[in-house]
């Protein structure tokens, strides 16, 4: 049997994870319209396309996923996007080594580094960000 406890943290992985997937159409949104569009190098598309996503699933995830009611909001803005820039290094190693190296598709191998990189958020925001 699952207990509360068990059942809450999924809970607040799931919605995690909904906020999550919200943010990857708008990280592949950004992504593509400075990679092809705007013809930005990729890694700076992607850092781009990482760093709105990431600003929009704070604010979904602090209402919605964390009920935080922290006055500090710059502070934990700061601690969330913290986190995202370490995710967003995770990211691009990721990247940079099943599209530059081991020649996969880009996209698949972004798709595969938001996998790696949502796990390693989450249990960061838990713990750091909104110390649940």
């Amino acid at each position: 049997m699952v207990s509360f406890f068990n059942r809450a943290l999924l809970l607040k992985f799931l919605k995690f994870g909904v906020v999550g997937f919200s943010g990857v159409f708008v990280d592949f949104s950004f992504t593509w319209l400075f990679k092809e569009v705007v013809k930005v190098q990729k890694y700076v598309a992607n850092a781009i396309g990482f760093t709105v996503a990431a600003t929009s699933n704070y604010f979904l995830n602090r209402y919605w996923t964390f009920h935080s009611h922290n006055p500090q909001v710059f502070t934990e803005y700061g601690k969330f996007l913290f986190i995202s820039v370490l995710g967003l290094g995770i990211s691009t190693f990721v990247i940079w080594v099943f599209n530059g190296r081991l020649k996969w598709n880009f996209y698949v191998a972004k798709l595969f580094a938001i996998g790696i990189v949502t796990v390693w958020n989450f249990f960061a925001n838990l713990f750091f960000t909104f110390g649940s």
